[in-house]
């Protein structure tokens, strides 16, 4: 917003102020200010974003000057709220028990630009968005913003549901700042959802924009528009998606949750209550985005993933962005380097988790630590008993152990439990007696007394230097190997690799198998090594 534009807006503001106020208000105090607070009996107060208060004078208002407000600006709505036409300014009144106006705040409207440069790239998706975060951290900004590039840049038909006219300002034309955005006004809160029904219903748009959805019967409407395939943009009460899964009125947007009975064998593989919590349906919203303060928001970019890893309790990483970068750019140069592949269903992904599917086959050239980790001999799948799944996972990445914690009980090899919960016969392990399972015990969850019930359970003998550095020493012959092999298609006859131990010169004979070259090991002791064949010996192969 230009500064030619904020004055023309705190103008008319301090027009409709009584002298004693305006006189004490300038232009450069004004940069940070979010309101303008008159309460009858008090000073009047100037409040700056970053919690600073400044009182303007020594006269306390009276009657006369909230009287004096109210006759120059429309009559307050039924959420006593009113506005000043062609302004994003909002003023609130504070009513006593006999209706009476005894006080006022004056909010101060600006257009602030870049607040979605970085999720600018989501924005063009075509998906529906939903924007979490508490009040005044820039929902309504970036809903603003986001308005006007959908129509302006991407020429869509955009319709914004304005319940306060937050968004678009006050009076019958629009403010320039959602562009070419048309804008329906809402006469009382509760009429929201039917002017939403009837955007969709009478204005034939490709995008609409609602700020604030907070009953359930406005989420209903919400997924009604998304149904019928508008994309929609919109803001909800909640800090996070996992405050937002919690609430019963509008959980739905997010799929829904609901009870689901397993049976004994389901219960026992998931090691979970026969009673669990799971999505109900397809989220309304595709996209959630978490403001978590002005500059930075947490996005997830598949809304039902994200429900389902969170009611499993399973670890999910939304993708942090700041304000100040822009995410498109980044992108748009990577996308060349980025592999082709199909992505995977929830449900598929789910199952993959819980059922150990082997890798398909698009993956079978995909080289990675967890490779190199599956086919070392003795590796150990941990299952877990009010043991500290932090603590061990830190244990095992120092000590660079041959293991991994399972969620699964049927998957695991060994179980760690807590002595102190053991009592009384838990299920859990009379379970893992069923399975056969090793149950070894902890004292407390302390790093030094995992570290000790680790290495027992594992069998470690060796210094943890001496497992230091086993997968790098891997990724390096593979790496290679690799670069052997591009030289055998290119022409050479024979490459020989240096030493390495019998399990990598396992994992390295797999690679040249599968560029359907012949590799040998040859050399004694520690010097032997793989030898890769080509030249006259690979044309006889493939003659």
């Amino acid at each position: 917003m230009s500064n030619l534009q904020f004055q023309n807006d705190l103008d008319k503001l301090t027009e409709i102020l009584p002298e004693k106020v305006k006189k004490y208000i300038s232009y450069d105090q004004m940069e940070d200010v979010i309101e303008i607070v008159l309460d009858i009996g008090r000073t009047p107060e100037i409040r700056h974003s970053g919690g600073r208060i400044e009182y303007l004078g020594c006269e306390t208002v009276t009657s006369d000057d909230i009287e004096y407000i109210t006759s120059r600006i429309q009559e307050f709505t039924s959420d006593n709220r009113s506005g000043i036409p062609g302004t994003l300014h909002r003023i609130s009144a504070i009513r006593n028990r006999q209706g009476k106006v005894i006080g006022l705040t004056c909010r101060i409207g600006r257009v602030v630009t870049g607040t979605i440069a970085c999720i600018k790239d989501i924005c063009m998706m075509n998906k529906s968005i939903l924007f979490l975060g508490r009040p005044g951290v820039g929902k309504t900004t970036k809903l603003r913003e986001i308005s006007r590039l959908v129509a302006d840049e991407l020429g869509k038909r955009v319709v914004v549901v304005d319940t306060s006219n937050e968004i678009a300002g006050d009076g019958d034309t629009p403010h320039p700042a959602i562009g070419h955005a048309r804008r329906m006004q809402v006469t009382q809160p509760e009429f929201q959802k039917d002017i939403m029904i009837e955007a969709v219903e009478n204005h034939t748009p490709e995008v609409i924009v609602v700020d604030e959805i907070g009953t359930e019967a406005e989420a209903q409407a919400a997924r009604t528009i998304a149904e019928r395939g508008v994309m929609l943009i919109a803001t909800a009460h909640g800090n996070s998606l996992e405050s937002l899964i919690k609430n019963p009125t509008l959980s739905d947007l997010v799929g829904g949750i609901q009870s689901v009975t397993l049976g004994d064998d389901e219960a026992r593989r998931r090691a979970s209550q026969k009673t669990v919590l799971e999505r109900e349906k397809q989220p309304t919203f595709d996209i959630v985005i978490e403001i978590i303060d002005r500059n930075t928001l947490a996005v997830y970019k598949d809304t039902a993933e994200a429900v389902d890893y969170i009611l499993r309790g399973w670890p999910i990483r939304p993708e942090i962005r700041k304000v100040d970068k822009d995410y498109s750019t980044q992108q748009e140069k990577e996308a060349p380097k980025t592999e082709i592949k199909i992505e995977p269903t929830i449900s598929e992904q789910i199952n993959r988790l819980e059922q150990k599917i082997q890798p398909s086959d698009s993956l079978k050239y995909t080289f990675s630590r967890q490779k190199y980790v599956d086919e070392v001999k003795d590796f150990k799948k941990i299952y877990l008993y009010a043991v500290s799944r932090t603590i061990v996972e830190k244990v095992i990445e120092r000590l660079d152990l041959k293991a991994e914690i399972t969620r699964n009980l049927d998957d695991a090899d060994i179980v760690i439990a807590h002595k102190n919960f053991a009592k009384g016969g838990a299920k859990i392990l009379s379970t893992a007696n069923d399975y056969r399972l090793q149950v070894f015990y902890i004292k407390t969850n302390s790093m030094a007394q995992i570290q000790k019930v680790l290495k027992d359970a594992l069998q470690i003998t060796e210094t943890s230097e001496t497992l230091q550095g086993y997968y790098d020493d891997a990724e390096r012959a593979l790496d290679e190997a690799k670069a052997a092999i591009n030289k055998i298609l290119a022409g050479a006859e024979h490459i020989e690799l240096r030493p390495q131990n019998q399990q990598i010169r396992k994992l390295q004979h797999e690679l040249v198998e599968q560029h359907n070259l012949t590799s040998k090991s040859v050399g004694e002791g520690e010097q032997r090594h793989l030898k890769i064949v080509g030249g006259k010996d690979f044309e006889q192969k493939i003659g």
